[in-house]
């Protein structure tokens, strides 16, 4: 299987999927939500609860990174163990802590569950997105010093890295303030403070910002695939909570917000 993994073709292949799934991903879900969270609808097979669900679907990005990082020519390189340990916090937090937030959250309201099958599908792409973004930074990544400009990665790093931590930041921030508003228990109530104040899901924003940083920091097609699906992935859902928030709250609702990406969409 190792060796499989390691053929230049998959990598390829893979890595123009990413590209290629971006399109239909941003046009199917402009016009039908995936059925988790205030979106659910029955008719998607079984559930697992919210929590379980964030766990498994996320969690190829930890373990299947683990596994194919020492196996690239740039395993050991203090560069290429730097420039992954971004995606691995990210998703250190999106795998292992937001579900145990999720479940610790107390709440009145039942969750209506999340459907395995969007689970599945999910857990499939983190697999082709892990492969792709692991397999570049430890194999595929030129590292070596050239002409005397290795000063130009740690340029690119840092301030790809600057801003991969803020759009973490915001995600996280916002993350905990949905979750706060969850525990209370009142319903669908209109969020306030920071970010809020500007766009609907600056959670989502967040999200966009750091795989933005992430394409600036690898300076890598990869890195640039995974923030064109990430937008084509959650800015359609941000448009359409927007949508609802202002079809739910009426006259009550900011009218300056926008959905996603402040001041312009």
């Amino acid at each position: 299987m190792l060796f499989f993994l390691q053929d230049s073709s998959l990598f390829n292949y893979s890595l123009f999927t990413l590209f290629l799934i971006a399109p239909p991903t941003f046009i199917s879900l402009t016009f039908l939500q995936a059925p988790y969270g205030k979106y659910y609808r029955p008719g998607w097979g079984p559930n697992l609860s919210p929590p379980l669900a964030w766990f498994l679907m996320e969690s190829p990005t930890l373990w299947f990174t683990l596994y194919l990082f020492p196996h690239g020519k740039n395993s050991s390189n203090p560069k290429s163990i730097i420039l992954i340990t971004p995606f691995l916090v990210h998703y250190f937090n999106r795998t292992v802590i937001y579900p145990l937030r999720l479940f610790l959250t107390k709440t009145t309201k039942n969750p209506s569950g999340f459907p395995f099958s969007i689970a599945v599908m999910a857990f499939l792409f983190n697999l082709l997105n892990s492969f792709v973004q692991a397999r570049w930074v430890s194999h595929y990544k030129d590292f070596d010093d050239h002409h005397g400009n290795g000063w130009c990665f740690w340029v690119v790093f840092l301030c790809g890295v600057f801003v991969f931590f803020v759009g973490m930041m915001i995600n996280v921030w916002s993350d905990t303030e949905l979750l706060r508003l969850k525990g209370e228990g009142k319903g669908y109530v209109i969020p306030k403070g920071g970010l809020f104040e500007f766009v609907s899901c600056p959670n989502y924003f967040g999200e966009i910002v750091e795989w933005f940083g992430w394409a600036l920091m690898t300076w890598s097609w990869a890195g640039l695939g995974f923030f064109i699906y990430t937008f084509a992935n959650l800015g359609p859902r941000a448009r359409a909570n927007h949508q609802w928030y202002l079809e739910k709250f009426g006259e009550d609702y900011p009218k300056k917000r926008k959905a996603v990406i402040p001041f312009l969409y």
